[in-house]
């Protein structure tokens, strides 16, 4: 992934909303060593750079940026602290600021207004990690026939 391409899409992210946000609901009164901006940078790593697990995140954060200060964070966060605030930092934070982003979108682009009425639904997240089969007992699964003997 290239990072300036990564750090453009950052910076169609407000920080001043985002900021704002962290204080209302306090979600970096009891951090661990990640605010929640950094927790934000690394999540949307993970989702545009197809990371599908912390070790992935946290390795790809730190092979692809090199020096992360241009993204707002002071250190790459290590697999314990991202499966930590993962567990305990609550996602209201990151909805009301999918709200933000959504209520400005709509503001900008007043032309497509009907198509983004549709994202105002709620947002259902599903897990699609693929679970290894084992092929004797699911036959249908032939998705991979090297595996799972």
């Amino acid at each position: 992934m290239n990072i300036s391409l990564f750090s453009q899409l950052l910076s169609y992210f407000p920080r001043e909303k985002f900021d704002r946000l962290v204080k209302k609901h306090g979600s970096d009164k009891h951090r661990k060593g990640i605010n929640s901006w950094a927790h934000f940078v690394s999540m949307l790593f993970c989702h545009i750079g197809g990371a599908s697990s912390v070790h992935d995140i946290s390795k790809g954060l730190r092979i692809t940026t090199g020096n992360i200060n241009h993204l707002g964070i002071g250190r790459v966060p290590c697999k314990s602290s991202l499966s930590y605030i993962n567990r305990h930092r609550s996602y209201e934070l990151f909805r009301d600021f999918y709200y933000k982003m959504l209520e400005e979108l709509w503001h900008r682009h007043s032309f497509a207004l009907t198509g983004l009425k549709r994202l105002k639904r709620i947002v259902y997240l599903l897990d699609a990690t693929v679970i290894p089969l084992c092929l004797k007992v699911f036959d249908w699964a032939t998705y991979r026939s090297t595996k799972g003997q």
